[in-house]
């Protein structure tokens, strides 16, 4: 590919950055704010696990079904499109709350989200090999910060009326706004080459199961963790503030990752990782209070929102800059498989003793196992010369 259609990464990725922290303010508030709202609509709250895998069931159409979109508008259009159906998916709620018009929002959102992410990762992902992992991070810390000060509008703006559907509006469309009329670079949408899927099957599959791990426990937190911590006697106010340390520590350990896999082999960081996890879900078992639980879900913000990075970077490693598009659909179509399954399975541990915090547990262990082995034989086969 003629390297003149990549404009340098520094020149083209503030936009697409800023925008995706002003959608991710607005996603971060809206995540939460659903399973609380259910019942100032006259909705069971029963519903909170289908409206969250309706969400990803929806993020999995649109990433099988994004790449066209790209080609035809361009980076920048699509993304803006994108967020403009989101956009109307959010206004259709409050004026017609019925169990199946929600559910069909939902399905919508999720495909918009899924260009959201594609176009995104895809537009970060083009450039110098070398500094992937550090763009990754930028994306990362814009979605994870503004995902955070979402949070926040639980306890700031409330969980009734009107007022935090104007809140998510207002942001969407400086978004919008922002994709359309600033001035940005992007790169060449017309190179993307599909993956054959003998092609797929040799992608890494410890990126693929990381993925789909990041969606399986991502799903349920997004999903269910509000109404976890309402189960625990949690306050709003409260509430708020213990979902944004998750955003915290999935932030915090951003400039981390980079760092890391200078030192350590992707499959073994994300072991590493998941380790981490359940030693922030056992110091949630063993100490009780406030504190000891806020300081856990920090951690285990870190442990979880570090996986998908990870893999990610890892499956596109040594990948030509024409495959990136398709590879990251491959990703992300992993990930919402997970994230469909996940709040489904998760909604049957919130009766337990453990609540949901068993079932992000032994995601966590079996998928640390896993990657442990698999880091293993490869290190095996690099030694082989395999």
């Amino acid at each position: 590919m003629d390297n003149t259609l990549i404009p340098p990464a520094k020149a083209r990725v503030s936009v697409p950055v800023i925008a995706l922290g002003m959608y991710a303010v607005a996603s971060g508030y809206l995540m939460s704010l659903i399973p609380l709202m259910l019942s100032h609509y006259n909705l069971d709250t029963a519903i909170a696990s289908w409206l969250a895998s309706s969400f990803y069931a929806g993020l999995l159409v649109g990433a099988l079904s994004i790449e066209p979109l790209v080609t035809r508008i361009g980076y920048k259009h699509g993304f803006a499109l994108c967020l403009g159906v989101l956009l109307l998916t959010i206004v259709v709620m409050p004026l017609f709350a019925h169990t199946a018009v929600w559910l069909v929002a939902r399905l919508v959102a999720g495909v918009a989200v899924a260009g959201v992410f594609v176009i995104v990762e895809s537009w970060l992902l083009h450039g110098d090999e070398a500094d992937r992992a550090k763009r990754l991070g930028l994306y990362m810390g814009a979605l994870y910060g503004g995902s955070s000060l979402g949070q926040l509008g639980i306890g700031a703006i409330g969980v009734g009326g009107m007022l935090p559907f104007a809140a998510i509006f207002t942001m969407l469309i400086l978004a919008i706004g922002l994709l359309l009329f600033a001035k940005s670079e992007q790169p060449e949408a017309s190179h993307s080459t599909p993956l054959s899927l003998k092609q797929i099957s040799k992608l890494n599959h410890a990126a693929i199961i990381g993925c789909i791990v990041s969606g399986l426990t991502l799903g349920a937190i997004y999903g269910l963790m509000p109404l976890e911590l309402l189960n625990r006697g949690i306050a709003h106010d409260d509430l708020g503030s213990l979902m944004a340390l998750i955003i915290l520590g999935a932030m915090a350990v951003q400039p981390l990752i980079p760092a890391l896999s200078k030192y350590l082999g992707r499959t073994l960081l994300m072991a590493l990782f998941c380790l981490l996890g359940v030693a922030a879900i056992t110091l949630t078992a063993a100490v009780s209070g406030i504190y000891a639980l806020g300081a856990g879900l920090f951690l285990l913000g870190m442990a979880i929102f570090a996986l998908y990075p990870v893999a990610i970077n890892l499956a596109c490693d040594k990948l030509d800059a024409s495959f990136i598009v398709c590879a990251t659909q491959v990703m992300l179509f992993s990930y919402s498989v997970g994230s469909v399954v996940g709040p489904l399975i998760a909604d049957n541990f919130l009766v337990g003793p453990q609540g949901l915090m068993g079932y992000l547990f032994a995601c966590l262990l079996a998928t640390s196992i896993y990657m442990l082995i698999a880091s293993v034989k490869t290190k095996g086969r690099a030694m082989a010369g395999e």
